[in-house]
């Protein structure tokens, strides 16, 4: 009896021992794969790659639209005078340049990359015979309202540049004049350019927009997006270039936004549709040959070559600049005569003569005082 019971007993256990062993063998592979942890490979999150036909070669940042890429820029003439303030559609420039005409007075040249985004802009005023040498070299599309016949369009009929005159070929899709602008303003004051159709009237007249070979290429030595850097042994907080007696320009930095913010005659310059105050994280002092003709009362600007200042990120550096000949771009080095290295952003050109530009801010900055201060 007692043997009976001990093989029940038995058995029992070993069934039980079957069908534990039996229950894990069905169900274990289901188990773990719904308890297991699933693991997955996600792609690294990085920044989609910059192709090199974004990158807008006035700027050296990656703003260009798809219908730009490859194109040629387009330089505008601003009327800059008191009496024609406030313009517009001049805070959009990837670069300015400004430059002193007769009088004393100045006037600007704006530089824009994206010839599909131009905003209007208003005023715009005529040609000297610079302006256009300075548009040649970048290969852009050069656009005024009136042009002296003494030199400046002599200057653009020997160039060979494409350009549009307003005041001698007044293209309605092209010019126009602000209506509210013509209540409180003299006529002069009130042309403008209808940015938005400048690629349709560049269809229209068969203007080329493609770049020349060999000019698809930036127009400074840029660093990368991303990575400027404060260069320069001498902090630079302001900066006055004296045209004239009458006119001049002001920088002062803003040190939160890391540009320059500009001011025109001591007041704020400013865009009145946009509502900025024209601003650039690169200024260019460049120093040249400058002083009135000798035969009439237009001035003669020297772009050959000379000295000058790199002002960027509150600090300001002594450069060189050559123009080699009409067709090639403003190249610019530092001390050592190497390519400058710029900061990428929009830009601001003063062509002036020597001696007529001061630095506020001229603290040095060595070894032995950053040491110093670290301690």
């Amino acid at each position: 009896m007692k043997n009976k019971t001990v093989l029940k007993r038995t058995v029992a256990l070993l069934l039980a021992v079957i069908m534990l062993f039996g229950l894990t063998a069905c169900g274990g592979k289901d188990e773990e794969e719904t308890t297991a942890p699933v693991t997955t490979t996600e792609p690294a999150t990085t920044a989609a790659p910059v192709a090199p036909e974004q990158i807008n070669r006035l700027t050296g940042l990656a703003t260009l639209s798809k219908e730009a890429y490859g194109k040629r820029p387009v330089a505008i003439m601003i009327n800059n005078v008191r009496a024609a303030l406030p313009q517009y559609g001049v805070s959009k420039a990837d670069l300015m340049f400004e430059v002193i005409v007769e009088g004393g007075i100045t006037r600007m040249m704006a530089v824009y990359g994206d010839y599909t985004k131009i905003p209007n802009v208003c005023s715009i005023r005529s040609c000297r015979y610079y302006y256009p040498i300075l548009a040649y070299g970048l290969d852009a599309v050069y656009i005024c309202f009136g042009s002296n016949e003494t030199f400046g369009t002599p200057t653009l009929e020997r160039l060979g540049i494409d350009y549009f005159n307003g005041a001698a070929n007044y293209i309605t899709d092209l010019f126009g004049r602000d209506s509210a602008r013509l209540q409180k303003y003299s006529k002069e004051h009130t042309a403008y350019v209808k940015g938005e159709n400048i690629p349709k009237v560049f269809e229209s007249k068969k203007i080329r927009t493609d770049y020349s070979e060999g000019k698809n290429v930036p127009i400074f030595n840029f660093r990368e997006e991303g990575k400027a850097v404060a260069s320069g042994d001498t902090n630079c907080d302001k900066v006055r270039l004296n045209f004239s007696q009458s006119y001049y320009s002001t920088f002062t930095y803003d040190a939160e936004k890391k540009v320059y913010l500009k001011q025109h005659n001591g007041s704020v310059h400013r865009d009145s549709v946009s509502g900025d105050q024209l601003n650039y994280t690169n200024v260019f002092v460049l120093e040249t040959d400058v002083k009135k003709h000798k035969d009439n009362y237009l001035m003669k600007v020297e772009l050959k070559g000379g000295d000058g200042y790199y002002i960027s990120m509150g600090k300001s550096q002594k450069i060189t600049w050559t123009k080699p000949t009409e067709g090639d771009t403003i190249q610019v080095f530092d001390s050592t005569g190497a390519p400058l290295q710029v900061n990428p952003g929009q830009s601001y050109i003063g062509i002036i003569a020597p001696e007529s530009t001061k630095i506020t801010g001229e603290n040095p900055v060595t070894t032995t005082a950053a040491t110093t201060a670290a301690k």
